[in-house]
């Protein structure tokens, strides 16, 4: 299963490529904190193929930090930048989002690193390890929460809201389907502790290429060029 984070990295900066390149050409900030959302997811799955050959404790903390505590937050961030126009909201908790990155970063970064580092299994997921080789205090775990559940919400919470808004009014059917995947897709990785709690240790590296296969396939459906869906008939 060693192999899946190559994939995944492929994936995750050729998607984050085609979402850049579509903000270059619209400017909309939402596209651009998705780009950044993507980069951390692709920084993170990048961090598991060096871990596959070897150890470096700044990688590790690096995978943590990307893939754990910020990921989620800044594509849920560009959500938020999509649905929220008004009164300068997104943009406030933008600037409150960095901020609490920032404070992410120095954290993890200065975190310790215990004896166990010593024994770490390329041959085991990073998954089924890091707790017992990276020191995490409260601060930390508490800020990998609430950064998760932050960034879920609004990922999940506006792709739904958007698709069912779509189905409602019949049209731009492209959408809606784009962003039913890409609601099924983010909440694929949150899956990844429940398959190591079930024994299944590399099934983070196969819950995150089927997250970001799923979210860069409803990226394009929903960018593609308009259907409606057929009204209802009118009762006789």
């Amino acid at each position: 299963m060693h192999y899946l984070p190559f994939l995944s990295t492929i994936v995750t900066f050729a998607f984050a490529a085609a979402v850049f390149i579509r903000y270059l050409r619209r400017r909309g900030p939402h596209l651009l904190m998705w780009t950044i959302g993507l980069l951390f997811y692709g920084i993170g799955t990048l961090a598991e193929v060096w871990l596959a050959f070897s150890f470096h404790g700044v990688v590790l903390k690096l995978w943590y930090l990307s893939g754990a505590m910020l990921t989620a937050a800044w594509l849920g961030q560009g959500s938020l930048h999509l649905l929220v126009r008004r009164g300068g909201v997104a943009w406030t908790l933008t600037g409150l989002l960095a901020a609490v990155s920032l404070l992410a970063a120095a954290l993890v970064l200065s975190a310790s690193l215990t004896p166990a580092a010593s024994a770490y299994k390329v041959t085991q997921a990073i998954s089924s390890q890091y707790k017992d080789i990276l020191l995490r205090d409260g601060a930390t775990i508490a800020l990998t929460i609430i950064l998760n559940i932050y960034g879920t919400l609004a990922l999940v919470g506006g792709a739904l809201y958007s698709a069912i808004i779509f189905f409602r009014k019949h049209v731009l059917v492209n959408r809606m389907i784009g962003n039913v995947l890409i609601a099924i897709g983010a909440l694929a990785p949150a899956m990844a502790g429940s398959f190591v709690k079930l024994g299944l240790l590399d099934g983070l590296y196969l819950s995150e290429l089927i997250g970001v296969l799923l979210m860069y396939i409803g990226f394009i459906q929903a960018t593609t060029a308009p259907a409606r869906l057929a009204a209802p008939a009118a009762a006789d």
